[in-house]
C-alpha cells in the first residue's frame, strides 16, 4: 500500500492541500514584511537623488543661459523654487524651457532647496561676485520633506555644480 500523498498521485488527483498553500502564503508574507522597509528607504533616497540631480541640471541651465545670452544670470532661490534673472539679481525674470509661465523652476516631488541665494554666472559661465549682491560660489541643500534626508550640491567659482 502507498502513502496517502502518493496514493492521491496514483489515483489521478492533483493540486495542493490547504496546509501547503498556507505555508506558501506565510513564507511570502514574511518576505514582504522584511523587504518593504528596505524598499521604502530606497524610494525616498532615489527621490532625493533625483531632486539633487535636477538642481544640478537647473544650475547648469542658468550657466548655459549666461553663456548663450552673453550676459550675467543671477539664480535666486526662495526655498521651493528658483528663478533666473538677467543682468542683475533684481533684473528681468527669464521664462523659457524648464520654467513655468512666471519663470519659476520647481524641483520634482516637492523637494526643498536651501542655501546660497543670488548665485551669479558671468557671460563666460564662471561664477561672478559683481554686481552686488551676487555670489560666485556656494552650497545648496536639497531636503526631502518625507523623512528629512538631505544632499548637498556645491557650485565652484568655475561655475561647475556637483552633488556631494
Amino acid at each position: 500500500m502507498a502513502p496517502p500523498r502518493r496514493q492521491r498521485t496514483l489515483d489521478g488527483e492533483r493540486g495542493f492541500t490547504v496546509v501547503e498553500l498556507l505555508v506558501i502564503v506565510a513564507i511570502a508574507g514574511i518576505i514582504m514584511a522584511v523587504s518593504v522597509p528596505t524598499l521604502w528607504t530606497y524610494f525616498r533616497t532615489a527621490a532625493l537623488r533625483a531632486g539633487a540631480e535636477e538642481l544640478v541640471s537647473a544650475l547648469n541651465s542658468a550657466r548655459q543661459l549666461a553663456i548663450r545670452s552673453n550676459a550675467i544670470v543671477c539664480v535666486t532661490n526662495d526655498g521651493t523654487r528658483m528663478q533666473y534673472r538677467m543682468g542683475t539679481c533684481g533684473g528681468t525674470i527669464w521664462a523659457g524651457p524648464s520654467t513655468d509661465g512666471a519663470g519659476n523652476v520647481t524641483l520634482v516631488n516637492g523637494m526643498q532647496v536651501a542655501g546660497t541665494n543670488n548665485l551669479c554666472y558671468s557671460y563666460l559661465g564662471a561664477g561672478t561676485a559683481t554686481p552686488a549682491p551676487c555670489v560666485n560660489s556656494g552650497n545648496f541643500t536639497v531636503t526631502n520633506p518625507a523623512g528629512g534626508a538631505t544632499m548637498t550640491v556645491t557650485v565652484a567659482t568655475t561655475g561647475r555644480a556637483r552633488i556631494q
